[in-house]
This record gives C-alpha cells, structure tokens and sequence, in this order.
C-alpha cells in the first residue's frame, strides 16, 4: 500500500508535536510554526522569481534553514529530543549577504512601500510574513522555551527580506516606490 499523507487523527482539531504531545491546532507553537511553513512557502515563490542564481542557491539554504527552525518550534520541549539546529554562522551568512548588496545599493533616503515590480512585491509580503512569525515566536518564547537563536534568526531574515527587495528592484531597473506622507 501506497503512503497515505492524511491520519485522521487531526479531524478532532488537534495535532501531535514530534515526540508525541498532543495540542489543539490553534495552540501558539502550532500557529508558530505553522507561520514559519507559509513563510518558507513564499521563500520559495520569491525563489521562482528569482533568475540570479547565486540568490536562488542562497534562498534554498534560507529555506533550508526555516524548516529546521519549523522542525525546533514542532518539537516537545519537554522531551529534550534531537532535532537539527540553528546555528550563529546562519545569521552571520545572512549579514554578511546584507552587507554585500547593499554595498551595490543607493543610499536609502527614505522609507520604501512594496510595488513596482511581483518579484519585489512578493519579497516585502514575505519580509512581513516573516515579521509575524517573529511575533508568535516571541510570543510562544514568554510561555515556553525556545531557543533565543530562533527569534534572532527571523529578525535578521526579515532585515534580508528587505534588503532583498531592494536588490530585486534594482536588478529589474524598477524605481522604488517611495513613500509620500501628506504635508499639512
């Protein structure tokens, strides 16, 4: 027999954690990780807009990278199991990535709004995804433990994020979309 992707066992709205804890699906580690899977997935959509491929092998190991962060929020903590790990040469690369292209950017002068091109904008809904995902993991850190890298790491990818569209709207020759408050 072929294998079958549903169980059944989450029809009663809960879901088993690795390591077999049982929580209701609306529990604050599975909206957690739950939040870092739809950001992987629009990781990779801005991936597929992506033809430069040293940016589409770094946004491979990004999302590399988020599923072992899924898989430590997925895990109970309480059990102390062996889970893959985030590590600080993991933010440093993503420094350092920041670093190299802003290197290549116009000095920021003002504050940006998402447009002028679906790659770019497809990269700020991703940076904002990302933001929330830091909030339900700073949230799920006030009650549980969680690692302190987890948080730090979707900080400094959210920062990427933005740096990234900022790149991509460069790469296209599209202008960025400044923001024009109201005066008076």
């Amino acid at each position: 027999m072929a294998f079958r992707i549903y169980t059944k066992t989450g029809d009663s709205g809960e879901t088993s954690l690795y390591g077999g804890k049982r929580l209701p699906k609306n529990d604050l580690r599975i909206e957690a990780y739950g939040t870092v899977d739809e950001l992987n997935s629009y990781l990779g959509l801005v991936r597929d807009y992506v033809v430069e491929e040293g940016i589409r092998e770094r946004l491979k190991s990004i999302q590399d990278r988020l599923f072992t962060l899924g898989s430590n929020l997925a895990s109970d903590p309480e059990k102390g199991l062996a889970v893959p790990d985030v590590r600080e040469e993991d933010i440093h690369i993503l420094e350092q990535e920041m670093d190299r292209m802003n290197d290549g950017l116009p000095e920021l002068k003002n504050f940006i709004l998402p447009g002028g091109h679906p790659a770019v904008s497809t990269c700020h809904i991703t940076r904002c995804v990302c933001r929330r995902a830091e909030r339900l993991v700073v949230a799920l850190a006030q009650h549980e433990k969680v690692a302190p890298i987890l948080v730090k790491y979707l900080n400094r990818l959210s920062d990427y994020l933005f740096v990234l569209a900022r790149q991509l709207a460069m790469e296209r020759g599209v202008e960025e979309v400044v923001w024009a408050p109201r005066k008076g």
